[in-house]
């Protein structure tokens, strides 16, 4: 009876020395360009291992930003409480890949580094432990291109102002009837 029991310890033992140790989560994070300019696009990608996740979680911090992190499709949502940016994982072999698009983000973005992070769970940056994040940085200059703006036509102000005289001469020559 002893002996059994002795080794059936040592089966378990010997099991448990064999199997991997579970936990040991890695994340790769890797950025297209490390130095870009605002409104350019930054493929940002990387692997996770040690865990089967259908995506990874992005956010970003940097100047006037909120120290939690924050979404990198709208810097005025702060991260955690499950508003992230996510990249979709292939099962097969644990790659993601998102493509972070800066000319097309709400918020300002405004030259300087950034530090962009990727967390395999849902939780911001003041919440999360060594071993479960990984981050890049990346510094932003200002844009090459100019602003989108479209100039209006002069004769637009002066319709506008036609049509709101009109508005005005209509109302002032109406009488309340009495009752």
């Amino acid at each position: 009876m002893l002996r059994a029991k002795l080794l059936f310890i040592l089966a378990i033992i010997l099991l448990c020395a064999l199997v991997p140790v579970a936990g040991a989560v890695t994340l790769t994070l890797n950025a297209s360009e490390n130095k870009a300019h605002v409104g350019d696009a930054i493929t940002l990608s990387g692997q996770v291992t040690g865990i089967k996740t259908i995506a990874v979680y992005l956010f970003v911090t940097g100047p006037d930003l909120n120290n939690r992190g924050v979404t990198l499709d709208n810097l005025n949502i702060p991260a955690g409480r499950g508003l992230f940016t996510t990249a979709p994982v292939h099962m097969e072999n644990g790659t993601w890949s998102y493509t972070w698009d800066t000319s097309v983000i709400l918020g300002n973005l405004k030259p300087g580094t950034y530090t962009i992070y990727v967390v395999s769970s849902p939780i911001d940056r003041l919440r999360f432990a060594n071993g479960e994040f990984t981050k890049t940085e990346i510094v932003f200059l200002a844009s090459e291109r100019p602003p989108n703006e479209i100039p209006l036509d002069t004769c637009i102000p002066i319709v506008a102002l036609v049509i709101s005289g009109g508005v005005l001469l209509g109302c002032g020559g109406m009488r309340q009837k009495k009752i």
